[in-house]
């Protein structure tokens, strides 16, 4: 009976590694690159771009007619010492992206641009435009205190568009196509 059970455990062992490792065979590297921020003299500003974003798979299924979304996520605060930092702003812009196959373009909509749609025959453009965030106002600079010590942490998910909910049992394996990036910091004294 003991043999058995071990047998048991180890299968369940050999599959959950299999598993694990199959999902990482998956993984897309992406990262931020060039993060910086920046004011004007009224906001204070963050520009940034997206690398490793558009996997061979990702690229398939944009090309396919299915829209994706990426989110830009930006979190401020204010570092107090001896005592919990205090959120000041938390901002999300998504960008989302769709091809028209009847029209051989690419619609790109920017929530930092009112989502106005942007269209383009070139998928290197659509991509750019998916992938940049500049002057992304983060707050009125009335709003911070000269001489404190500020932390900006930001980060970007990769995601295919939501589908509808029967599908997400035929289509199980959309998961893999999810990437998020690290949380990037910018410590910053005004």
């Amino acid at each position: 009976m003991a043999f058995l059970f071990r047998k048991q455990i180890i299968c369940a062992l050999v599959t959950v590694m299999f598993l694990a490792s199959h999902g990482a065979a998956f993984a897309q590297e992406a990262s931020l690159t060039n993060i910086t921020v920046s004011n004007t003299r009224d906001d204070l500003l963050l520009y940034l771009n997206l690398e490793g974003a558009f996997s061979e798979k990702l690229k398939k299924v944009i090309l396919s007619g299915v829209p994706a979304t990426f989110s830009f996520l930006a979190k401020l605060n204010s570092v107090r010492n001896m005592w919990f930092d205090k959120d000041i702003a938390d901002i999300t812009v998504t960008h989302t992206i769709k091809y028209d196959n009847l029209k051989k373009e690419f619609i790109v909509r920017r929530s930092s641009r009112n989502n106005e749609p942007e269209v383009t025959k070139s998928f290197g453009e659509a991509q750019k435009w998916m992938t940049e965030v500049n002057s992304l106002k983060i707050i009125p600079l009335g709003q911070l205190e000269k001489g404190l010590q500020y932390q900006l942490r930001t980060r970007a998910e990769v995601s295919k568009q939501t589908l509808p909910y029967y599908l997400h049992y035929v289509l199980f394996f959309v998961s893999f196509w999810d990437i998020e990036t690290d949380w990037y910091t910018i410590d910053f004294i005004y």
